[in-house]
């Protein structure tokens, strides 16, 4: 894993941006199409609207997955994450295959139909944030670090249901569904490379415990230290409480040569 630190979160995002665009054109490249995760959350939507903005994709060859989706609820709701990715990505760019989450249809026939897809061939690039509970996709602590199943049924703790009537998702707790689909931990680890987008004040406590403490259920996004080819994109902000010696051992500088991809 590696960090890469901006000054504010349009960088941020200009820069993730440019690495998500290159990993898409490698896979299409390489063989014919790119298959995809991303997430749903307000921390992504500055990095969607560069992403979009970004020359030369062939939407068209882009198979995109879901992380996560509300138990429940609607697509029409505006806090479902189907619409977030229908209003802010598919609808924009011309993406046809996709595989949504619908979140008012039976959790099981969903589930097992989103692991039947996923299992055809590997994810090439996962696009995820980091929660304030420092979840990865809905996983929240203590995740579920051993099974297998590319999708799950998973419960949301109150840190979570919380963050989304903060990020103005919902007016209430008990209007925050108590369950989700959700991306298992280990399924996100298989994407071929990952970039976590993690922006803003808010996150700074959860990016601490997870790129500080250990590694383990209790800090779901602390798997993350274990993929060679993940990312995690801080601003000033979200990288406020990190110790020195962290940034001196996992920064690499913004500017550098290998600012569109992976590490070789």
């Amino acid at each position: 894993m590696r960090v890469r630190l901006y000054e504010d979160r349009a960088l941020l995002a200009q820069a993730a941006a440019e690495q998500a665009s290159a990993a898409i054109h490698r896979s299409i490249g390489e063989r014919g199409r790119a298959r995809i995760v991303a997430a749903s959350a307000a921390s992504q939507i500055e990095f969607l609207e560069a992403l979009i903005a970004m020359p030369g994709i062939d939407w068209t060859r882009v198979e995109l997955f879901h992380l996560d989706e509300y138990i429940g609820l609607p697509s029409t709701h505006p806090a479902s994450f189907c619409k977030f990715l229908e209003d802010r990505l598919i609808s924009r760019t011309g993406i046809v295959e996709t595989h949504l989450l619908r979140g008012d249809a039976k959790p099981a026939a969903i589930i097992e139909a989103a692991n039947a897809a996923i299992w055809e061939a590997p994810i090439d690039v996962s696009f995820v944030g980091i929660g304030e509970n420092g979840h990865l996709a809905f996983n929240d602590p203590p995740a579920d670090f051993t099974t297998e199943e590319p999708y799950i049924v998973v419960e949301l703790d109150e840190t979570c249901r919380q963050q989304q009537i903060a990020e103005g998702w919902f007016e209430n707790l008990e209007s925050v569904p108590k369950q989700a689909i959700s991306m298992s931990v280990r399924q996100v680890l298989k994407a071929g490379e990952i970039l976590a987008v993690v922006p803003g004040p808010r996150k700074a406590e959860a990016i601490r415990k997870c790129l500080e403490g250990p590694i383990g259920p209790l800090a779901p996004a602390s798997i993350l230290r274990t993929h060679a080819h993940a990312t995690v994109y801080l601003d000033k902000d979200s990288a406020a409480l990190l110790h020195a010696e962290t940034l001196s051992a996992l920064l690499e500088p913004a500017a550098g040569t290998d600012q569109g991809g992976r590490d070789q």
